[in-house]
């Protein structure tokens, strides 16, 4: 028993608090508004027993084929959902977001205290992507082939052709399997750049042409190894419900060009926002530990640093992937250049005496805290006040009972709570930003700014009822327009009918 006890060492607590950590930070209200059109495509697969193909939530797109590259993963959040509630939702995204760390903390080096260090800097890096929606089967698989891809490349274990099997799985789960080609591509060229320039240029002196000629031929295996894992890979894309034409997919989605103008997980991050600072700590702390690290940065590592660097930089919603790219890179510097000063500690000595009582304490009170933490944000208080905050609630309840004429033309950011919660009225638009077009979404946020034709465009779609944003433009000038009647009003939201209806 006593040798039991001794068993939690200062660094198993270290590995136990860490994770702790990134539970707790995973553990959230399970709110987003995006989230909620998944459960409904979820829930209609699971009521139907059948794939859903052609859009059934609006009337701007009814019928049209949609391509829904997320609908296993839809099905198992509604499974969640109507299984557990709010509760099944929050823990989904938590395990993903634990379980995605857990291959990176194997990819780091170092003690435990820097492995710990650098995984929660980590976590609050990438926390800003997490939330109950497919998109945490992408952070996951992620991690995955990042780790078979480092495990080849750092200690030359080959577990590559899990890769192609990882990617048949992740295509039917979310459109972000395109990450796991980013991952192939960067790693690929940093294998190529470290053959160039570590065995082609540092080996021109090699005198004798043999041993020349043998060294770069065997330095480009790892490259040639690499381009066959990922043209199998590409070719493994194919084992889904729309074929190959799911390799052109994340191109189609990224040439959305009002995902880049307009819409914020898309847009470059706003370091004001305090959510984003970890991402700067990241970057910096990374650059800094390289720069001072006794072992020089290897080309594979810059080139993945690098390239997520500038993708983040871009897109907030590519912090993700710099923050699992980034950490084993921070760690093995950090390591050497702690290592290189003796600033090390012995963290493995079982305790003795007090220290055996105190570390169990320790992890207790820990996990009392993660507890209480999943409480208060799983409370219904809570996640009604968040509900509340975020939609649309008490417009949506003057609409389901007094049922204004459709079609209804609505915000944007409120269309997946609408397509759940008021199902008597099919959206015009919603976050499928894949469904509708760029010339659709351009007509539908030039009528919201109140640009020039915005009523032929409210006209041209033979919309009744308007449901947008109190504070916005368009709500402004339908005040001034003697053609719409303002019938309800809140601080969030609008809803306007035309006038010559109420007339009748």
């Amino acid at each position: 028993m006593r040798k039991a006890l001794r068993w939690l060492t200062l660094d198993r607590l270290l590995v136990i608090l860490a994770f702790l950590a990134v539970f707790a930070m995973a553990m959230r209200t399970p709110l987003d508004t995006d989230m909620l059109w998944h459960l409904r495509a979820g829930q209609w697969q699971v009521e139907n027993r059948a794939l859903l193909r052609v859009d059934l939530f609006s009337y701007s797109r009814a019928g049209t084929e949609w391509i829904n590259h997320s609908w296993l993963s839809q099905v198992i959040l509604y499974g969640l959902y109507a299984g557990l509630g709010n509760v099944g939702l929050a823990f989904y995204t938590a395990l993903l977001a634990t379980g995605g760390l857990a291959f990176v903390y194997r990819q780091c080096r170092g003690d435990s205290m820097i492995k710990a260090f650098v995984i929660i800097l980590a976590a609050a890096a990438a926390a800003i992507f997490w939330s109950p929606r497919p998109q945490m089967f992408s952070f996951f698989f992620s991690a995955v082939v990042l780790y078979l891809l480092r495990l080849y490349q750092q200690k030359g274990i080959d577990r590559l052709w899990f890769i192609p099997l990882i990617v048949a799985l992740w295509v039917n789960f979310h459109g972000g399997f395109a990450i796991g080609f980013i991952l192939m591509v960067l790693a690929t060229v940093g294998e190529f750049l470290r053959w160039f320039f570590d065995v082609v240029i540092d080996g021109r002196g090699e005198a004798d042409a043999d041993k020349r000629r043998a060294a770069l031929i065997d330095g480009l295996r790892p490259v040639g190894r690499l381009v066959v894992i990922g043209l199998v890979s590409a070719a493994a894309v194919s084992l889904n419900p729309y074929g190959p034409r799911m390799l052109l997919y994340p191109f189609q989605t990224v040439g959305i060009g009002v995902l880049q103008d307009f819409i914020q997980e898309w847009a470059s991050p706003n370091f004001h926002r305090p959510e984003t600072w970890p991402f700067i700590w990241m970057l910096l702390g990374t650059l800094i530990a390289a720069a001072l690290s006794p072992r020089r940065i290897d080309w594979r590592d810059v080139v993945l640093v690098g390239g997520t660097a500038y993708s983040a930089l871009l897109a907030g919603r590519n912090i993700a992937t710099f923050a699992i790219v980034a950490a084993p890179v921070l760690s093995i510097h950090l390591a050497d250049w702690l290592e290189e000063r003796g600033w090390m500690l012995r963290l493995k000595r079982p305790p003795r005496g007090m220290f055996v009582a105190i570390n169990w304490l320790i992890v207790l009170l820990a996990a009392g805290a993660v507890v209480v933490k999943s409480v208060a944000a799983l409370n219904a208080e809570q996640i009604e006040t968040a509900r509340r905050d975020l939609l649309p609630v008490e417009a949506v309840d003057y609409l389901h009972d007094h049922q204004p004429p459709g079609p209804l033309f609505n915000s944007y950011n409120w269309g997946g709570y609408l397509i759940w919660e008021l199902r008597e009225y099919p959206v015009y638009v919603d976050g499928r930003t894949d469904l509708y077009d760029d010339e659709m979404l351009r007509g539908y946020l030039n009528t919201v700014f109140a640009q020039p034709g915005w009523q032929d465009r409210l006209d041209e779609i033979g919309a009744n009822t308007v449901l947008i944003e109190t504070s916005g433009q368009l709500a402004q000038v339908l005040l001034l327009d003697d053609r719409w009647n303002r019938v309800y009003n809140d601080e969030k939201a609008s809803i306007f009918v035309r006038e010559v209806l109420l007339a009748e």
